[in-house]
């Protein structure tokens, strides 16, 4: 349930800024970017906010290995491969929620977008 809450949140945030962001990608794509282009930044943007939430995720959970410990049976709690597997997880995840906002930013119309004003 958590995994499917943080999708949502992620895909909404990065919908949402495409969507606040759709006449600065209206210029751009007048101005001559390729769609790839258009796609590279806002996945990139939204695979900064993954990485940063899983970075500090796992910080965290390092750090609270400790009181951790009582409730894992049969798994040592500071694990590298649990650890690494479920951020490779979380990425992927976070990938593919950002792509739909993505593809919709590069079909972006020049010319509505900067008529919408």
């Amino acid at each position: 349930m958590a995994l499917v809450l943080g999708v949502v949140g992620l895909y909404g945030l990065i919908s949402y800024s495409v969507l606040q962001r759709n006449r600065e990608i209206g210029i751009r794509i007048a101005l001559g970017a390729q769609r790839g282009d258009i796609l590279q930044l806002v996945l990139r943007q939204g695979l900064m906010v993954s990485l940063a939430g899983v970075t500090i995720g796992a910080v965290a959970g390092l750090g609270l290995t400790r009181w951790m410990a009582v409730l894992l049976y049969g798994v040592n709690p500071g694990d590298a491969i649990t650890f690494v597997s479920v951020a490779v997880f979380l990425v992927l995840v976070a990938v593919i929620a950002c792509l739909v906002p993505a593809l919709r930013a590069g079909k972006v119309d020049p010319i509505e977008a900067l008529r919408s004003d």
